[in-house]
Order: C-alpha cells, then sequence, then structure tokens
C-alpha cells in the first residue's frame, strides 16, 4: 500500500530533525547547548499562569469554534492598539499559528495554486503548503542585501496564472529582518494590481530593536483601502512566552476568508480552551512584562552578533528584531556541519545546536552555507554557546581540509 503525495513528500522538520543526535550526545555526558529552536527561556508572565490556575469550571469543555468572546475582543483590542484596527468577529481563535497559517493556505488557495514567498523563510511554510496542496514559489533574499525584501519587480515577475498570495513573516524567522514600512506597501500594492492576498505572520512583531518600527500589513493596507486582502497570522507564543498554550489567531476583514476560517475551525471543534483563558490575562500583563523581555534580547542580538564577529568570513546581517540570526559561515555544507557538532565536536564537555539552513529554504540546494540560531538562551549560556559555535566552525574547517 502507498502513501498519498502528501504523505510521502511532507518533510521533516529541520528544527526537531537533529534531536535523535542531540540526545546521543546527552547519553554520552555532553551538555548540549540548544540555539535550534525558538523557545524563549524568559518565565510566561505571572496574570497568564494564573488564570490556568483560576480555572474553576466543573467541565473543561469546548468552547465557540471561532475562540472564546472574551479572547477575540482581547485580541481586537490589542490590534487596535498597534494600528490594526479590527472587530472581534474579524477573529479566529486558532491552535497556534501553525492552524491559523494552515487555514490562510487552505482558504484562498486551491490544490496546486501557488503563493510567492521569500527565501529564506519561517521553515514550517514548507510543509503547511505540502499539507494544503499549495506550490511555494519563492524569490531570493540574500544576507549580503540583509535579506531584505527582493525587488517588486522580481517578485512580480514570479507571479504566474495560479498565484493567489503573498505570504511573508516580519520580523522576519530565520533572518531577524524587519520590513520598512515602504516595502510592506509595496506588498499591498502588488496584491492589489494583481488580485493576490497578503498573508502576514507577525508571531514577533513586538521584538523590534534600535528604534526601529513594525509596518504592520493591516494597518498599511487601511491606510491604501486595501485590507480586506490583508490575512493577518499571529499567535501568544513568542508575546508571552507561551508556546505551550497553543493560542494563535487569524485577523481579517474579509469575511469570505473569515468565514471559510470559521468553518475549518468548526471541523476540528475548538482551539484550547484554557490557553485562551491564559492568553486574555497575558494581554493584560503585557505592558508590565514586555519592555524588559525586549531589552533582554536586543543584549542577547549583540552577544551573539560579538561571536560571529570573530569567525574569518562569516556574513550576518544586523537583524532588526525577533530573536533569530541566519548568518552565512564558511561550510561546506550545513547539515553535515550541525551533525559535526552533535557526533563529533565537543569543548569542555558541551557542545551547541543549530539549525541548518537548508530547511528555511523553498529553493532546492540554498542555505548549504548557512545556519539558523535562536538567541534564547540567557547569559552566561548563551556566551557558552556562541564561543563553542565559533570554535565547532574552526574545527570542522580543520577537518574538512584535512579531508580533501
Amino acid at each position: 500500500m502507498d502513501l498519498s503525495t502528501r504523505g510521502s513528500e511532507m518533510p521533516a522538520s529541520p528544527l526537531r530533525r537533529l534531536a535523535a543526535l542531540a540526545t546521543d550526545a546527552e547519553r554520552r555526558g555532553i551538555r548540549v547547548l540548544r540555539l535550534n529552536i525558538g523557545q524563549p527561556d524568559v518565565p510566561t508572565p505571572s496574570e497568564v499562569l494564573e488564570a490556568a490556575r483560576a480555572f474553576r469550571g466543573p467541565v473543561l469543555g469546548y468552547g465557540p469554534s471561532d475562540g472564546l468572546p472574551e479572547t477575540r475582543a482581547a485580541i481586537a483590542e490589542y490590534l487596535a492598539g498597534v494600528g490594526s484596527p479590527v472587530a472581534p468577529e474579524d477573529v479566529v481563535v486558532t491552535t497556534g499559528a501553525s492552524e491559523a497559517i494552515l487555514f490562510a493556505l487552505s482558504a484562498v488557495c486551491d490544490p496546486g495554486d501557488e503563493v510567492l514567498v521569500i527565501d529564506p523563510l519561517y521553515a514550517n511554510y514548507i510543509g503547511f503548503a505540502c499539507m494544503a496542496g499549495v506550490r511555494l514559489v519563492p524569490v531570493a533574499a540574500s544576507p549580503e542585501d540583509g535579506y531584505r525584501l527582493p525587488l517588486v519587480a522580481r517578485l512580480e515577475a514570479a507571479v504566474g496564472p495560479r498565484t493567489r498570495a503573498v505570504l511573508y513573516s516580519s520580523p522576519s524567522n530565520p533572518s531577524g529582518t524587519v520590513l520598512r514600512r515602504d516595502e510592506v506597501a509595496a506588498l499591498v500594492d502588488l496584491a492589489a494590481r494583481r488580485d493576490l492576498f497578503l498573508l502576514a505572520d507577525e508571531v514577533c512583531r513586538e521584538f523590534v530593536y534600535d528604534g526601529a518600527r513594525l509596518a504592520g500589513a493591516l494597518e498599511v493596507a487601511t491606510a491604501a483601502g486595501e485590507a480586506g486582502r490583508v490575512v493577518l497570522l499571529d499567535s501568544i507564543s513568542k508575546r508571552f512566552s507561551a508556546c505551550g498554550a497553543r493560542v494563535g489567531w487569524i485577523a481579517t476583514t474579509n469575511t469570505d476568508v473569515r468565514d471559510a476560517c470559521l468553518r475549518f475551525g468548526q471541523a476540528r471543534l475548538c482551539a484550547p480552551t484554557l490557553g485562551q483563558h491564559m492568553a486574555a490575562a497575558g494581554f493584560r500583563a503585557l505592558p508590565r512584562f514586555l519592555p524588559p523581555v525586549i531589552d533582554e534580547f536586543r543584549r542577547r542580538r549583540d552577544v551573539v552578533l560579538s561571536a560571529l564577529s570573530r569567525i574569518p568570513g562569516a556574513v550576518c546581517p544586523r537583524p532588526e528584531g525577533a530573536f533569530y540570526v541566519m548568518p552565512r559561515l564558511p561550510i561546506d555544507d550545513a547539515d553535515a556541519f550541525a551533525a559535526f557538532l552533535l557526533r563529533e565536536f565537543s569543548h569542555g564537555g558541551a557542545t551547541v545546536l543549530v539549525a541548518p539552513g537548508t530547511g528555511f529554504y523553498a529553493t532546492p540546494g540554498q542555505g548549504r552555507h548557512e545556519v539558523r540560531l535562536a538567541y534564547v538562551l540567557g547569559s552566561p549560556a548563551l556566551e557558552a554557546a556562541m564561543d563553542l559555535l565559533v570554535r565547532g566552525v574552526e574545527a570542522y574547517a580543520g577537518l574538512t581540509t584535512r579531508g580533501t
């Protein structure tokens, strides 16, 4: 018996496929410092955890398929406060941003349709597109250009008869690039001229540094009279350091898209009810919680950049947001390098786990010289991890040189 095409082609997660090697290293007594997954280590706000503890209902039952009214109201109020006006009825609560992305792709595309993406991209877009039967059409960005938005003419040249949408993240996962307002406006204009949807992944919205300000897609599109083209994808995972709550949302003023996503939601019944109570409480904690967290991640970014500057030949644009960097390193094969760090390399009884860059490209063969690092460890662990990376690159280069 054969699997379906989707079942056969579904890629393994580039973030998790090295887990077995990391476990083996730990069994050998090696401490593994993990920079591979964007799981913030800062404590979840006490208000969020208390909301879970305070639940006193006799049954933890299903909620409405579009989300609890108080959660949708809290999300709408939050979005209005950041310049992205929507009503509570414009919000569909999802099981994390993962489900939001899958719902959005399924709502605006038929199997075989195409969606433009900027390479490199959030790795799981590839898996969600496979599940939805959608073909991703990548347009390349590069570290030398700061992974900035490619020229609109290049994006437009990639539009074909089956193109239905543009999907992007800002601040970017994996590069940390924050699109400027003129860049988001150019995407809105392209979507309007070519009759496309704009799927905007803004899960790291608040994580911006050095005076940068996120230009939200809904904010920019509303000003241009094109709000109905935007489908906003978001979650509480990074914002509240609550990845395990699994609460995200779709926000759109396009009633057809919203109603389709609601029907998808009805098929899976509801997003986590307890997580939604936690989310509503989290928005109340946001003004207190986030400012010191943003300062902490900015300091961590600078630790990472300082260490990367010690690697001859490394290229790494200065990230403006999120908590990721995507350096190009003097290595011949990112997958082999990541495995080498876990199988063969250690220093002082420790090694580091990174995510190979190949998993963050929709273009086959790209990313072989890049790794994605998530600076989710506090000092001194982050400093130790980056020192291990610097030493690991040197050791790997020596190994490959001897092998030639």
